[in-house]
């Protein structure tokens, strides 16, 4: 367990964004930015910031060094089941990968009824909704049940400060943003990868509840083949809940123990905030207790102790990228 006060020292230089004048063009996400090189390849510089309710809402010490290390180690693990874009891991906060043209849709796998942003399996059932993505949901559920199996349920990729839109298999094929055999493609390779999830997680005392997986397309002169890209399983992209507590909370209507930004997703709502007006400011408490539990599901996912690296993170990244500065 990492302690508070190494989380409390992270948060004198947070990495909030990673300007770092590399020889390529450079796109922000919302918590990644990202170069593209001309030899075909792209850095991926994973930041601090944390996004909720399709919104930049502030930083959380050391998280940016939690997604990345997190995200190599299930890429590394996962090759077998699901091709994706690593090269290499230069830097805790970075990958290198192969530039890929990404799927316009996210893929989210689901296994329990629950969440509370709009587009949540949970928020459609809890009106009324009884087909959601094109599933047949039964009635009788309630929040947190699990869901009769995993489901896929594609959501379109909102520009950079709009909301995604979950929808249909179906709808999704006849908007034309993506073709029937590569909606099928992904849609098994998430599943595959969704499995070994589950069962990896169970294995270290946790349940992986949902996630989601980015896919793009390798150019042609590597291929052309579909890949993972940005991350997996990460508590950015996924749900994590204790097993051990569970069936108790759940018994009493309790909301499960959470590794995962739904913490801080519960934080803003209980604000007032969910995706619209101004972003209240998260206390550093907040923020560290946030961080901690990034750190807590990296320690129990990858069977290894967290290692913070306190550096300065900006010029630590540059120095690690200094070659591909001084090769271009």
């Amino acid at each position: 367990m990492i302690d508070e006060a190494t989380l409390r020292a992270a948060l004198a230089h947070p990495l909030d964004a990673a300007d770092l004048a590399l020889p390529g063009v450079r796109y922000e996400g919302k918590v990644r930015d990202n170069y593209t090189l001309a030899d075909g390849r792209r850095v991926l510089v994973t930041t601090d910031r944390i996004s909720a309710f399709d919104r930049v809402i502030g930083t959380l010490p050391l998280k940016g060094q939690v997604l990345s290390e997190l995200a190599v180690f299930w890429f590394e693990r996962t090759r077998h089941l699901a091709p994706n874009h690593l090269i290499a891991a230069p830097d805790p906060n970075v990958m290198i990968a192969h530039e890929c043209v990404p799927l316009p849709v996210e893929v989210v796998v689901r296994a329990y009824l629950t969440g509370v942003t709009s587009t949540s399996v949970w928020t459609a059932y809890s009106r009324g909704d009884r087909v959601f993505c094109g599933h047949a949901l039964p009635d009788g559920l309630r929040k947190n049940d699990p869901l009769p199996a995993a489901i896929v349920t594609p959501s379109t990729k909102a520009a950079k400060g709009g909301h995604d839109v979950s929808i249909s298999a179906d709808e999704l094929v006849a908007s034309g943003v993506i073709s029937r055999a590569d909606l099928d493609a992904v849609s098994a390779m998430a599943l595959a990868l969704f499995a070994d999830g589950v069962k990896h997680c169970a294995a270290n005392g946790l349940m992986l509840v949902d996630t989601k997986y980015e896919f793009g397309r390798l150019p042609a002169s590597l291929g052309g083949g579909l890949v993972v890209m940005d991350e997996m399983h990460t508590p950015d992209s996924s749900r994590f809940w204790f097993a051990a507590s569970y069936a108790e909370r759940h018994a009493r209507g309790e909301e499960p123990e959470s590794l995962d930004k739904e913490y801080v997703r519960r934080w803003l709502a209980a604000q007032g905030f969910t995706g619209d007006g101004a972003v209240p400011a998260m206390p550093d408490a907040v923020r560290v207790e946030a961080a901690r539990r990034y750190v807590d599901a990296y320690e129990r996912i990858t069977g290894r102790p967290f290692v913070a690296d306190l550096r300065a993170p900006l010029p630590r990244i540059r120095a690690a990228l200094q070659s591909i500065t001084d090769n271009q």
